[in-house]
């Protein structure tokens, strides 16, 4: 994995991390997500008209991944509204590099190097340091269980968009197309079942939407490139970090207090990254 690349996919995940702190403190995860959803469409619509037209081989990811999504949406929702971000989101993206390693040998043809295995295995081990805060902590179990399951879900999306933009012959195109489709049906869904609650909350927060959409769309945009340039495998737990950079802006922004086992988990996490560029 180049320098290049390595710094891109660091970048994402900070865009990541920063969307996601924006919804912590949401009084309705599913109207934020729904916004922010609809608002990475938009944000990425006009792109339609500069990016080539998508290869016909990539068109069935494309509707497989817009499947997957919704399940992403359900299974993230969900969690969150049983579980604390803290502990929900490092399972979700610390599971999903380790499942994603393993299938990708089979799906993409990737076998990692074991040096690339270490580090995946030291930046999940962190996620987890970083996700229990403490022994006396007794974390909701539908929380853990919710957040376990999307974190298979990730990983295969993560396969699916690695190849998809692969055979897409440009990943930019792949990646436009995704996100103005992927808001279509999770919108179609919240005026389907919640109507005037999803109308209020546009009209009340458009630019919140639009921002938190940007920061999604980017974040992802630029997972999925990296996925064109190195093995997706490794791409996934670098992309990762963003629980790293959730935890620090936890503790330098919110002023949240990073115990023993959080700073091992970060110290983890960071070694798990160097291993991974060394790879």
């Amino acid at each position: 994995m180049t320098l290049t690349v390595s710094l891109a996919v660091l970048f994402a995940a900070l865009l990541h991390a920063s969307w996601n702190a924006m919804i912590k403190g949401s009084r309705d995860v599913l109207l934020d997500s729904a916004g922010i959803v609809l608002g990475a469409g938009v944000v990425a619509l006009p792109f339609l008209f500069l990016v080539a037209p998508l290869a016909r081989a990539a068109w069935p990811y494309v509707a497989v991944s817009l499947t997957i999504h919704l399940a992403y949406y359900y299974l993230m929702v969900n969690a969150y509204r049983v579980g604390d971000l803290t502990l929900v989101y490092p399972l979700m993206r610390g599971v999903a590099p380790l499942i994603t390693g393993v299938a990708g040998i089979a799906v993409v043809q990737e076998l990692p190097s074991v040096l690339a295995w270490m580090g995946m295995l030291l930046i999940s081990l962190g996620v987890f340091a970083l996700a229990f805060r403490s022994l006396g902590h007794a974390p909701s179990r539908a929380a853990i269980g919710f957040a376990l399951a999307n974190a298979a879900v990730i990983a295969v999306y993560t396969l699916v968009d690695g190849k998809g933009a692969r055979l897409s012959l440009n990943a930019w195109s792949y990646i436009t197309w995704l996100f103005v489709i992927d808001a279509v049906p999770f919108s179609l869904y919240m005026l389907a079942r919640h109507r005037a609650r999803f109308l209020a909350y546009l009209r009340a927060h458009p630019d919140r939407g639009l921002m938190g959409g940007g920061l999604s769309a980017g974040a992802y945009a630029i997972s999925v490139w990296a996925m064109t340039q190195a093995p997706v495998a490794l791409v996934a737990s670098l992309r990762e970090t963003s629980v790293l950079f959730a935890t620090l802006i936890g503790a330098h922004v919110l002023k949240e207090h990073l115990s023993p086992r959080r700073w091992a988990g970060v110290f983890a996490v960071v070694v798990g990254v160097i291993a991974l560029k060394a790879a």
